[in-house]
């Protein structure tokens, strides 16, 4: 297969041309062609199977994508659904099942929300991965399996390893290539081809009349901060599909019909359209919408009530003090008075912050005479 059908390929399935989906592009050709053990990392609704899909098309590899949702199967049935089992195994088990394990031979097994999988199972899966074979619930034989592992979560894993929930040696198993999916938010450039997409599959699949978004509608779309990423993104534009069925949408209608579900009044709205344009002379064509997304500025948080009831304002502002503070640390390679200086901050403010929000700093760099410092420590950066 030529790079251009390989592009493509990958084009069909990942939509976007923004910077974070060319890095993430990127990053696919480079790891699917490996048998390496990939860890999908994201937000809920940032497309990680699709992730999975691409990596799939692309390896190469002659067998199929077997999907198993570890969160969406109950625990006492998943162990069955991975490993299968043999007749009589259990109640109701009336015939021999292959389970996800052998359908994924010589393709790809994604276990999607890997983080929800009992720990039990954990130490079965660890042994599978290092057997390269697994037994069936019931079953005494060892049964070779030959897939590619993809894994999948939005939860902090190191968190669960730590509390004990997850299994360090599982973790440092599957995480041998993490990829970061980006929020909606991050590649909000993307919105009118994601969208372009989503309603030309709609008019297929449920034989909708598209309707048309003007300028302030996608100014809208661009603002709105995704907490549920591009599955949130899908259910606004059914409901466009539904409320406005080959009409024109604006931005009025996107803040108050589609993100806050309010049916339209026609006549209101024929009303005030009437009162709005009853003085003018000309209609002005609008100027072209510009989707590059600024920095987050104070100010952006204006409309944040427009579009949500409330804010735990606590949490966020201290998420945002743990993005930027390993931020200035990362850019200072660790060097602390850097990134106080970075940060506009004294270096024992940061030193105090760091402790509280339970920062570590990246790996430290050499002191003068070749040792290391201390990585628990602060430092004398």
């Amino acid at each position: 297969m030529g790079m251009d059908a390989v592009a493509q390929t990958l084009d069909n399935i990942i939509i976007g041309q923004s910077a974070p989906v060319k890095d993430l592009k990127r990053l696919i050709k480079v790891v699917a062609k490996a048998n390496t053990n990939v860890l999908v990392l994201g937000e809920t609704g940032t497309g990680k199977e699709l992730v999975a899909r691409a990596l799939h098309s692309e390896s190469g590899r002659k067998g199929k994508l077997v999907s198993v949702n570890c969160a969406a199967i109950p625990s006492e049935l998943l162990e069955s659904e991975l490993f299968g089992h043999e007749k009589g195994a259990f109640t109701g088990a009336d015939k021999a099942r292959a389970g996800r394990f052998e359908m994924a031979k010589n393709g790809t097994l994604f276990l999607d929300e890997i983080g929800d999988m009992p720990l039990a199972l954990q130490s079965k899966l660890l042994r599978a991965l290092e057997d390269k074979a697994i037994q069936r619930v019931g079953g005494g034989e060892d049964v070779p399996v030959d897939f590619r592992l993809i894994c999948a979560t939005h939860q902090k894993i190191e968190q669960k390893v730590d509390d004990g929930s997850f299994r360090s040696d599982l973790y440092f198993r599957i995480n041998v290539f993490p990829v970061q999916v980006p929020t909606l938010a991050e590649r909000s450039v993307d919105i009118p081809l994601i969208a372009e997409a989503i309603f030309c599959q709609m008019a297929v699949d449920q034989k909708i009349v598209k309707p048309k978004l003007d300028d302030s509608a996608w100014r809208e779309l661009s603002r709105y901060p995704w907490p549920g990423n591009i599955r949130e993104l899908r259910n606004v534009l059914e409901r466009a599909a539904v409320l406005f069925a080959g009409e024109v949408i604006s931005g009025a209608h996107v803040k108050e019909n589609l993100l806050r579900l309010k049916v339209p009044d026609r006549r209101e709205e024929q009303d005030a359209l009437w009162a709005a344009s009853a003085n003018l002379a000309g209609i002005n064509g609008g100027e072209a919408v510009n989707f590059e997304q600024p920095l987050p500025h104070p100010s952006h948080y204006a409309d944040w009530f427009s579009y949500f009831d409330t804010i735990d304002l606590r949490r966020h502002l201290r998420d945002v003090e743990v993005v930027l503070i390993e931020a200035a640390l990362g850019k200072s390679e660790g060097m602390v008075s850097h990134a106080a200086s970075a940060l506009k901050l004294q270096r024992t403010t940061l030193i105090e912050k760091m402790k509280k929000l339970m920062i570590e700093r990246p790996t430290p760099p050499k002191s003068e005479s070749g040792t290391k410092l201390n990585p628990n420590l602060p430092g004398k950066g």
